[in-house]
Order: C-alpha cells, then sequence, then structure tokens
C-alpha cells in the first residue's frame, strides 16, 4: 500500500465523518468512529470494483469491435 493509497483512504473517511455530522450534528463517538471505518474501507471498496469494470470494458472492446466488422462485411 503505497501513500497515495492510504491519503485517498484517509479522504474518505474524512468525508464519511463530515458527511455524518451533516445529517445528525448531535452523532455520538461511536457513530462517528463507525463512519470513519466505513468510508476508510468503501474507498477500497469503490477502487476495486473500478479497476475490474476497466479490465471488463478492456476485455469486452476488442470483441465488440470484432463482432460489428463481421456484420458490416
Amino acid at each position: 500500500m503505497g501513500i497515495l493509497d492510504f491519503a485517498e483512504e484517509a479522504a474518505g473517511a474524512f468525508a464519511a465523518d463530515k458527511a455524518l455530522e451533516a445529517v445528525d450534528p448531535n452523532a455520538g463517538l461511536l457513530a462517528k468512529a463507525a463512519a470513519a471505518v466505513a468510508g476508510f474501507e468503501g474507498v477500497g471498496a469503490i477502487k476495486d470494483h473500478l479497476a475490474g469494470s476497466e479490465e471488463n470494458t478492456a476485455d469486452a472492446a476488442p470483441a465488440a469491435d470484432e463482432g460489428q466488422a463481421g456484420e458490416s462485411a
């Protein structure tokens, strides 16, 4: 894990904490900690999902081009 990955996850934790404060200004410490953990882990899950989507798109693009070429020929 590089420093950039950690910075992204820390930003996710911070954003989740601020979102909780906006929704519930009187939220307790436990709720804030849970939001921070969810934001920290959520960034990693989103990055993994997007990385998988990019791989699937790259794999599917040549197959789609071959299909179109076969139809027009």
